[in-house]
């Protein structure tokens, strides 16, 4: 606890001083590090114990992190949440709860500090079909403060505080009980320091101005629709399907959609189901008999034998039903000119906020945008005040 307390103290001394942005390697000094310490923390039975309900109802703003198992099923296994609060961490197990009801209630009711949220986001959504009220993104914040794009959190903690997290655990099978205390506190170390980093990133933001752009770029993570399975959209993630067209782009549609839904209903990864390769195989066969689609090399004999029947069908209604889907073109040199200027705009913006031109706009959103898609983060919000306006002059000119 007397580490906690000397590291906390550091860093409330250090931003004092610090510059708002990180300099380079020697001016952007790092809190010195407080010394060997055990991470310490309590672990809560959540099928047993209901004593967090009332840590989290008196918490304002609580850290959090998660551990999860996906490899063999659709649905991510939420195996433990990682929560910590002014200095107290909690490795709490859902694993055999029947009721968290109480539990997510209050959980959803504070601030939650995250570190690239975005799968912590989903696996909690889908175990309890809540969001927060509000999060803030401490690699978001880092990026809007100049630190590399996507950092990682351990490559955050040994910047801000010159800490070195233990890399020990990645790859550890958090669905096994017991957890060893080591496992644990691998975990909890991952709560550890968000509080902390927030607080020193919240004081940089403030100073800039930025803050609001962070929440901004953090809610986006509330929207329940990434979390949500949409079959009817499956194509757009079979790779390779984007080039195809016609009654071969109808089937490998349906096809898709077909996987998502048996994925979903056998809680299996959808390339258990189907590789994607053998979706496109099938899209450009067109078989439309049970002797054709067993000559399909990449197709199972089993699963040929076993869904032969609804997969004909999917086939037969597909080829009912083509669309007018046209493949993207590659740009030609008036659209590619007009694309450079675009990422000159995005590049002088950074480089006067002193952030990476990702952070503001990315190539795809700009190729998207010259394409006539106009939804994408740089066209709303901050973005949209400070670039947006600009870009969407110079390719209503094009």
């Amino acid at each position: 606890m007397i580490s906690k307390i000397v590291l906390r103290r550091s860093y409330r001394v250090l931003s004092q001083y610090d510059n708002a942005l990180p300099q380079s390697s020697h001016e952007n000094q790092a809190v010195p590090k407080p010394g060997p310490h055990v991470t310490n923390f309590e672990f809560v039975n959540l099928q047993e114990d209901d004593s967090l309900v009332a840590v989290l109802d008196a918490a304002e703003r609580i850290g959090v992190d998660t551990e999860f198992m996906r490899e063999k099923t659709y649905f991510a296994e939420l195996c433990l949440i990682q929560l910590s609060d002014s200095g107290r961490i909690y490795c709490a197990d859902p694993l055999g709860a029947s009721d968290l009801g109480s539990f997510w209630k209050s959980l959803m009711r504070c601030e939650w500090i995250l570190h690239s949220g975005r799968q912590d986001m989903e696996v909690i959504y889908q175990a309890s079909g809540l969001m927060p009220g509000r999060l803030f993104d401490t690699q978001i914040a880092a990026a809007l403060l100049g630190y590399m794009p996507q950092i990682g959190y351990a490559g955050l903690v040994a910047e801000l505080f010159d800490v070195e997290l233990a890399k020990s655990h990645t790859r550890a099978d958090w669905s096994r009980r017991p957890l060893s205390n080591e496992v644990l506190r691998y975990a909890a170390e991952d709560v550890e320091h968000l509080l902390p980093a927030y607080d020193l990133l919240n004081e940089r933001l403030e100073k800039l101005g930025r803050r609001d752009w962070v929440l901004e770029d953090s809610a986006d993570l509330l929207d329940r629709t990434l979390y949500d399975a949409e079959p009817h959209l499956a194509i757009e993630r079979v790779k390779g399907a984007r080039s195809i067209h016609g009654v071969p782009r109808a089937i490998a549609s349906g096809i898709a959609e077909w996987r998502e839904r048996e994925a979903l209903r056998r809680n299996r990864p959808r390339q258990w189901i189907l590789r994607d390769t053998v979706v496109l195989e099938i899209a450009q066969a067109m078989p439309r008999s049970k002797q054709a689609l067993h000559s399909i090399s990449g197709l199972a004999d089993r699963t040929a034998a076993r869904a032969g029947d609804e997969l004909l069908d999917v086939i037969s209604t597909a080829m009912d039903n083509v669309t007018d889907y046209v493949p993207p073109t590659r740009p030609d040199e008036k659209q590619k000119d007009v694309l450079k200027k675009a990422q000159k705009t995005v590049a002088d913006c950074a480089a006067d906020l002193g952030v990476s031109a990702e952070i503001v706009a990315s190539k795809k959103e700009l190729s998207a945008a010259l394409s006539g898609v106009r939804d994408s983060r740089v066209f709303r919000g901050w973005r949209r005040e400070l670039v947006g306006e600009r870009l969407l002059d110079q390719f209503d000119r094009a």
